[in-house]
């Protein structure tokens, strides 16, 4: 770039050296910023970087300064603090949903967002290398395909998969398109899904959107306004255990007083409890989807939850026990 191009940058360039480069443990001198420019190539007078640091003031960005043996400059104000990046760094790496590859890249954005120091603070929290993660690197054009229907208010189509026993791609209704009508993205359990309205089916679906393949907006306006008012997107999710689709229906549940935790973590903190005398165990009321993965759950506590009612749940629980024991 030629110098003359380079000095209209200075601004840009002293604010990016800010940025990177100064925080409360690693203040820069004038003669500092100045010996940084030449080595851009760009020239400065001391009058002109104080007037730099003035407007950056004026900006908005909060230069304090400190005096050693002379005045020294550093910017306090950031956009994110280190442990609002590190939450996101390790948001980024525990999402099953987002590629290895495309973590890296996340984390070098957000490494971005801070000082050269804090930003090797964050690399070194970095643990990618062997969490499971998709393989689907089309995830994130699928986000953004489907934010644009839902903004445009139209229809899409898509084909679905399954991973059969090779690790190959099974396409659902045999390879034919799906359309729905979409109407909301929820991430549940480090997994992304569509929440839509199947028109042919007449109700609201859910589908995963990793396995979600060629998606493509239609010209079609949405359908499936009324269904989705009357979804609480908050609390759909509880009721499918895994997002796995199945029989809506009301449980009652017994479980031990020890599982409360449990409970609150998968039901939420809105459940009611009915306590019995002794407090030893407790019941709920909860909608849920039956399901494997529902049954599952209760499994796992080892005869510490209790389907109460209805019968026909119970029945199910007892039919799939004794699949193990045979």
């Amino acid at each position: 770039m030629p110098r003359t191009e380079k000095q209209k940058l200075k601004l840009c360039l002293v604010i990016d050296l800010f940025k990177r480069k100064t925080d409360s443990e690693h203040p820069i001198s004038v003669t500092g910023i100045i010996d940084y420019l030449a080595s851009l190539g760009v020239t400065a007078e001391r009058k002109s970087v104080y007037r730099d640091i003035s407007a950056m003031q004026d900006l908005g960005y909060e230069i304090i300064q400190v005096h050693n043996k002379h005045f020294m400059y550093y910017l306090a104000n950031r956009d994110f603090e280190t442990a609002e990046l590190k939450m996101l760094v390790d948001a980024v790496q525990a999402s099953r949903f987002i590629t290895k590859r495309k973590s890296n890249e996340l984390i070098k954005k957000l490494e971005s967002l801070t000082t050269e120091y804090d930003a090797n603070q964050l690399q070194s929290q970095v643990f990618v290398t062997n969490r499971i993660k998709t393989s689907n690197e089309s995830i994130y054009y699928n986000v953004d395909a489907i934010n644009y229907a839902i903004n445009e208010n139209l229809r899409i189509t898509f084909t679905y998969f399954d991973w059969d026993i090779h690790k190959r791609r099974k396409y659902r209704n045999d390879g034919r398109l799906y359309e729905v009508s979409p109407w909301a993205l929820i991430w549940h359990n480090e997994n992304y899904y569509l929440i839509a309205y199947d028109g042919k089916a007449g109700f609201i679906k859910h589908y995963r959107v990793d396995r979600m393949m060629s998606i493509d907006c239609t010209d079609t306006k949405r359908e499936g306004k009324d269904a989705f008012k009357e979804v609480d997107v908050a609390k759909y999710a509880k009721k499918f255990f895994g997002m796995y689709n199945g029989e809506i229906i009301n449980v009652t549940l017994r479980c031990a007083s020890e599982l409360t935790n449990a409970v609150i973590d998968m039901f939420g903190t809105d459940v009611r409890f009915r306590a019995d005398k002794d407090e030893k165990t407790f019941e709920i009321d909860v909608e849920v989807a039956l399901s494997p993965v529902f049954f599952s759950w209760v499994f796992m506590f080892g005869g510490k939850v209790e389907i109460l009612s209805p019968d026909s749940a119970a029945q199910e629980l007892k039919r799939m026990a004794e699949k193990f024991i045979d």
